[in-house]
């Protein structure tokens, strides 16, 4: 798992850094950085920024990049190694600033929390930049790899990227029901404080809603479309429905398999190494959460097109998604971030109003009800987190590298600071049949 150094990286630089990492030429090659223009600008435009974003970048010698006087009670930034983190930020805005973090050319200032450092930026993610510089998205902003397309062939690569890393490392920071999703927390009258929650409790929350929404009960015929590591299909089993689950994850359904087995379900619960467009037969509730994100636009269609063929006559749909603003999707979708190249390959983020004109356009589904809880996420990442860093030395002995390590902290961190600042929300949805919806609702 420990990745091999690239060739002509200068010495400065960690001798552990990923062979997918990208290295801009005036690192490869320091003749040419009094040269590289580029760097210059970025380190001003980075300048700019901090007039816009109340964070303090600090030097390496203690002075702010502004060159204003810091704070000292806000977030702070410590830039580590500048020539690199401007490079970096030079060549490949998006993607730079996030493996700047993962090269250890920038982390978060002593005192400050590394969502804290992330956190400002989400809430001002159209306005930390000059407009001017906005306009100039379409010069830096890099096109999504091919290979990356969630074909039948290419889905099963970029699951496989992530979710088959090793069933050992995610047991490791997920909680005993080893969900890789959003946990609901009880935010009721006189509940305890969401950080004092107990986290097992919080999860099968979440699954019990999503089968209550999909109205699962003894008997349904249950189609689960991402198996995880199981716990949606025994709680659904539980209930005396019958799944049949689908993945492209070896190691999940592997797994999955022998939890549902220990349970004593296996008569209830069948789980496959199949792509959800392959499956046939008729159900009375397909489930589905967070899966959609790893769909691609490009299939959207077909996802909700299958969704709707799968369901029988009066059958319900259920998708917990994580969303962003339409705005937001418009304006990204067609660019290549630092999530997309090292964390989920081929993800895309929908937005509510999306799959409305998606399910409007090409089924005959409708959204019938969207439950929200955002900030559930922002407190699930953050437990995820704590505990990642907590077990990493057990990680590291797995065969995982320094590298690896600062990718996931600065995924977790990344993507809790989205959730607490509403850039991003998570919701459960309900999509039903026009007609069966319409005679409901009468």
């Amino acid at each position: 798992m420990t990745a091999t150094l690239p060739a002509n990286l200068p010495a400065n630089l960690p001798a552990n850094l990923p062979t997918n990492m990208t290295q801009p030429i005036c690192l490869r090659r320091p003749a040419l950085r009094v040269l590289c223009l580029r760097a210059r600008l970025a380190r001003n435009i980075l300048a700019q920024v901090t007039s816009r974003v109340p964070i303090d970048m600090l030097m390496p010698d203690g002075s702010t990049l502004s060159g204003q006087p810091a704070a000292g009670n806000r977030a702070a930034l410590q830039i580590v190694r500048p020539t690199a983190l401007f490079e970096r930020l030079a060549h490949h805005p998006k993607i730079g600033i996030g493996e700047a973090y993962m090269a250890g050319d920038w982390k978060a200032a002593e005192g400050t929390d590394l969502a804290a450092v992330l956190a400002p930026f989400a809430e001002r993610m159209t306005t930390a930049f000059p407009p001017r510089l906005l306009r100039l998205r379409a010069v830096v902003d890099r096109r999504i790899p091919m290979a990356q397309r969630n074909s039948l062939l290419g889905s099963r690569k970029n699951i496989e990227a992530h979710y088959d890393l090793s069933n050992e490392m995610f047991h490791l920071f997920l909680d005993a029901t080893m969900s890789y999703s959003s946990a609901l927390f009880d935010r009721s009258a006189g509940a305890a404080p969401v950080t004092e929650q107990p986290f097992e409790a919080a999860q099968l929350r979440k699954v019990h809603a999503i089968l209550d929404q999909a109205r699962v009960t003894a008997g349904s015929r249950v189609l689960e479309i991402g198996t995880g590591w199981g716990t949606l299909a025994i709680e659904a089993a539980r209930r005396g429905a019958r799944v049949t689950s689908v993945t492209l994850s070896r190691e999940q359904a592997a797994l999955a398999a022998e939890r549902v087995a220990a349970a004593g379900l296996s008569d209830l619960v069948d789980i496959r190494i199949q792509d959800y467009r392959e499956v046939d037969g008729q159900f009375d509730a397909v489930v589905s959460v967070e899966m959609i994100e790893a769909v691609g636009e490009e299939y959207w269609p077909e996802y909700f097109r299958t969704i709707e063929q799968r369901l029988a006559p009066g059958g319900v749909a259920a998708v917990q998604a994580i969303l962003m603003s339409h705005e937001r999707l418009l304006a990204t979708k067609h660019s290549y971030g630092w999530i997309q190249k090292h964390i989920f390959p081929g993800g895309l983020i929908p937005s509510l109003q999306s799959i409305d004109e998606t399910t409007s356009a090409h089924t005959g589904l409708r959204v019938t009800e969207v439950n929200e809880f955002g900030h559930d996420y922002a407190e699930t990442l953050r437990r995820w987190r704590d505990q990642f860093l907590a077990s990493w030395p057990q990680v590291r002995a797995l065969g995982f590298d320094e590298t690896f390590r600062r990718k996931w902290e600065f995924y977790l961190a990344y993507c809790e600071a989205g959730f607490g600042t509403g850039y991003l929300d998570v919701a459960q949805i309900r999509l039903e049949r026009e007609g069966a919806a319409s005679a409901r609702m009468a």
